[in-house]
C-alpha cells in the first residue's frame, strides 16, 4: 500500500469527515466540491481503501475512515505544531537582541569577540546596545527592556539572574590631582575611609555599596559628598572637590580627562564585569550570546589556547 500521502490530503479528509457533507466541507477548505471528491478519490486509491459510504441518505465514515481519523487529526497537529516551531525559529535567527550597558563593554577586544563569535552561529541576527543609566544597576534587565546586559557585581536580585563574568578588573580610586594623596603610585583603603565619596544613586542597591567599600570599613558608614548617575557628572563632582570614588581600572579613561588622577587602592578585592540576563529566559538567541560572552572571556584568559597572542 503505497503511503505517500500529502498534508492536503489528510486535511480534506478530516474536513469531510466532521461534516459528513461533501459540499459544506468544501466550503470551508474553500475549494469547489468537484475537486475535493477528486481528492478524496485519490487518497482512497492510494490506501486502497474507500473512506465513506456514499449514498442517497449521506456520508458516513467507512471502518477504513473511523481508524483512520484519529491518526489523521494527529498527524496534522503535529505538523502545525512542527510549522509553528520553524516560524518561531526563523523569527528567532532574524531577530535583534538588545544588549544593555552602564559602562563600554569594549574593554580589550571584548565586544568585538562577543559579537564575533555570536554571529557565526547566528547570522541574521541583530545586536542593538543600549545604554542605561547607573540609576539602574541591572542595566535594563530588571524592567524587561534589554534581553540581555553587561553588568558590575553584585547586581540586585541576585537569584533573578545568570551570568558569567567577563572581565576582573583592580579598583583604582579617583581623586583630583591636588588632592594630598595623588602623589602616591598606591593607596591604602584604611587612608580613603575618612575621605567623602561620590555615590551612584541609591536605586542601584548593592553596587552602590559596593563602590562605597562597605564591606572593608569595619562598620563605619561612608561620608556621601556627591550622588551622580553618569561618568559626566562624576567628573564634574570629582574636579569640583566634592570627594573621591571608587572604578574598575579599565573606565580610568572616563574620568582622567584633566585635573582628575586614578590609582590603585590596596586591600579591596578586584571589580567584577558580567554579562548577564534573566534566569528564567530560555530563548535560543539570549542563550547563544550568553554563550559568545563565555568563550570570549575564556579566550581572552588563556590566549595560547586559542592560538593568539
Amino acid at each position: 500500500m503505497a503511503m505517500d500521502v500529502h498534508g492536503r490530503d489528510l486535511r480534506y479528509f478530516v474536513a469531510v469527515a466532521e461534516d459528513l457533507h461533501f459540499t459544506r466541507a468544501a466550503e470551508r477548505l474553500f475549494v469547489s466540491q468537484p475537486a475535493l471528491s477528486k481528492q478524496i478519490r485519490m487518497l482512497e486509491r492510494q490506501l486502497g481503501a474507500e473512506l465513506f459510504e456514499r449514498d442517497r441518505q449521506g456520508v458516513r465514515l467507512t471502518a477504513v475512515g473511523t481508524a483512520l481519523l484519529p491518526y489523521a487529526r494527529r498527524v496534522l497537529a503535529d505538523w502545525d505544531a512542527a510549522a509553528g516551531a520553524v516560524e518561531r525559529a526563523k523569527t528567532e535567527q532574524q531577530a535583534t537582541l538588545v544588549v544593555g550597558m552602564s559602562t563600554s563593554p569594549g574593554r580589550g577586544g571584548l565586544l568585538p569577540a562577543i559579537r564575533s563569535r555570536f554571529s557565526e552561529a547566528h547570522p541574521q541576527a541583530k545586536v542593538q546596545l543600549r545604554q542605561v543609566s547607573w540609576e539602574d544597576s541591572s542595566a535594563g534587565l530588571a524592567d524587561g527592556s534589554v534581553d540581555a546586559a553587561f553588568v558590575w557585581l553584585p547586581v540586585p536580585d541576585a537569584e533573578r539572574y545568570e551570568w558569567v563574568v567577563v572581565a576582573e578588573e583592580p579598583r583604582h580610586v579617583a581623586l583630583p590631582d591636588t588632592h594630598r594623596l595623588a602623589p602616591r603610585e598606591e593607596i591604602d583603603f584604611a587612608d580613603l575611609l575618612d575621605e567623602p565619596f561620590i555615590a551612584i544613586p541609591k536605586s542601584a542597591g548593592v553596587l552602590r555599596d559596593y563602590w562605597l567599600a562597605l564591606d572593608a570599613r569595619a562598620g563605619r558608614p561612608a561620608r556621601i559628598g556627591a550622588e551622580c548617575a553618569s561618568a559626566d557628572e562624576t567628573y564634574e563632582a570629582l574636579v569640583d572637590g566634592r570627594g573621591v570614588c571608587l572604578l574598575a581600572a579599565g573606565n580610568a579613561p572616563l574620568l582622567t580627562r584633566g585635573g582628575v588622577v586614578t590609582r590603585p587602592v590596596r586591600d579591596i578585592p578586584p571589580s567584577r564585569f558580567a554579562l548577564a540576563w534573566r534566569a528564567d529566559d530560555g530563548r535560543p538567541l539570549v542563550r547563544a550570546y550568553a554563550e559568545a560572552g563565555r568563550l570570549a572571556s575564556e579566550s581572552a584568559a588563556h590566549p595560547e589556547a586559542s592560538g593568539t597572542a
